[in-house]
């Protein structure tokens, strides 16, 4: 079994980890993404929509996790509809989190690969990093989280300074004409904007472990806003940048914008390649997370012990990773793992909120 009480997180720290799980490959790949699900330059509205949609799920998880304080989902799912719908639930939730790990460290390596180790297999660039995560997750979640403060301000100090650098070949004219073909492109493109959210279920797991649960609603507001306004940031500057015509054909275009420009006299004059080597840290970060997750609900779902879990997921994480043959293949995975996180966000927010009112309301009338 996991033993909880002496592994808390501070309010900071909760922030801080749900940040870190919610940021990831996503932002290397959702300037396409998005673009490409509207053809049009409006997406960045559709960001915008589909942040003010994700904040009322967050609500209402954290609403949720408090009514069993120090619970996490895999605790009180069963107490909420029962035993075995319970936990089917969860291990649909286990499977989705071993499956996005694999994702996230396959993203790595593909990004690695492309820019930084060409010619190096897959499972030589894989291997290390799941063993550094083994390391990492093995800790507990405070572990994590010190780890989630020394690399997450980095990473964005650094983006940032791209950005801002970014700006000398930003034209507003690529953004316009605002809703030029109506509102049938916000509709869709509001499907990818929400599933660039996924990971926010982490909620369900992390406010078991703060050690004052009463901020939870306000860290998990400011865990979700964060990863919000740099989406915002980065499909602006990107498309106003790059274009939405460059935007689309484009595999990373993130980074393709930090590559469109030169700093002459800089001490680093082109920045993508420290900014893919901390990126590369953010990434691994994003994949703890997922993998903690994964570990830590086979160990409370079977009480069993959470160090086995950890290496009996070693195997079936690196399995996952080695699933897609191709890099097309691996974008097509990221697209169901971002549905799969839309149907687990209503069966586990929506249905469970929903069954506990029902329950709770019906004792009230009893009595």
């Amino acid at each position: 079994m996991f033993k909880r009480n002496d592994d808390k997180i501070t309010a900071s720290q909760a922030t801080i980890f749900l940040t870190n799980t919610v940021l990831g490959a996503g932002i290397l790949t959702m300037p396409r993404s998005v673009t490409q699900a509207m053809d049009s330059p409006d997406s960045w509205i559709t960001i915008l929509i589909g942040g003010f949609v994700i904040m009322p799920v967050i609500l209402l998880m954290v609403r949720l996790c408090l009514k069993f304080q120090g619970q996490t989902i895999f605790e009180f799912a069963g107490k909420i509809v029962g035993k075995w719908p319970g936990k089917i639930l969860c291990l649909l939730l286990i499977l989705y989190f071993i499956i996005i790990a694999g994702f996230e460290i396959r993203t790595l390596a593909e990004v690695g690969l492309f820019f930084l180790l060409e010619g190096t297999p897959i499972w030589a660039i894989v291997l290390p990093f799941i063993w550094a995560g083994t390391y990492l997750v093995s800790g507990g979640i405070n572990s994590i989280a010190r780890v989630y403060q020394i690399i997450f301000p980095i990473t964005i100090l650094f983006l940032i300074v791209s950005y801002g650098f970014s700006l000398r070949i930003f034209d507003f004219s690529n953004l316009r004409p605002s809703l030029g073909d109506g509102i049938m492109p916000l509709l869709k493109g509001l499907k990818s904007s929400i599933l660039i959210y996924t990971g926010c279920e982490v909620v369900m797991i992390i406010v078991a472990f703060m050690e004052n649960p009463k901020q939870a609603t306000k860290a998990m507001l400011g865990g979700i806003a964060i990863p919000f306004g740099l989406y915002f940031l980065t499909i602006v500057l990107v498309v106003g940048g790059l274009s939405i015509n460059t935007v689309i054909t484009s595999t990373w275009p993130t980074i393709d914008l930090i590559r469109s420009f030169e700093i002459t006299g800089f001490f680093v004059e082109r920045l993508e390649f420290p900014l893919m080597v901390i990126w590369l840290m953010q990434m691994f970060c994003n994949f703890c997370s997922f993998f903690f997750q994964a570990s830590l609900g086979v160990s409370q779902l079977f009480k069993v012990s959470y160090q086995t879990m950890i290496f009996i997921m070693v195997p079936l994480i690196f399995l996952s990773t080695m699933v897609p043959k191709s890099r097309q293949d691996l974008f097509a995975l990221g697209d169901a793992i971002g549905m799969m996180g839309v149907w687990l966000f209503l069966l586990t927010t929506v249905l469970l909120s929903l069954v506990w009112w029902i329950r709770v309301k019906g004792l009230k009338q009893h009595v």
